[in-house]
């Protein structure tokens, strides 16, 4: 099984929860600003769902080798 990697980008991160409402496997929580940040990396399946619908690109995914 594949192992991903996911990173936020919390400085242009807006808090607008499209990742997090969109992930379906949950990776994603928020902080105290309503930011999105990384829970879970293992549930990662790679469909960069998150990443393509950020409207700020301010997430990554990428394979880990």
């Amino acid at each position: 099984m594949k192992k991903y990697s996911v990173s936020v980008n919390e400085i242009h991160c807006k808090a607008c929860g499209i990742c997090i409402g969109l992930c379906p496997k949950e990776v994603f929580g928020e902080d105290y600003l309503g930011k999105a940040v990384v829970q879970d990396t293992d549930k990662c399946t790679g469909c960069k769902i998150c990443e393509l619908h950020c409207p700020d690109y301010c997430i990554e995914v990428g394979e880990v080798s």
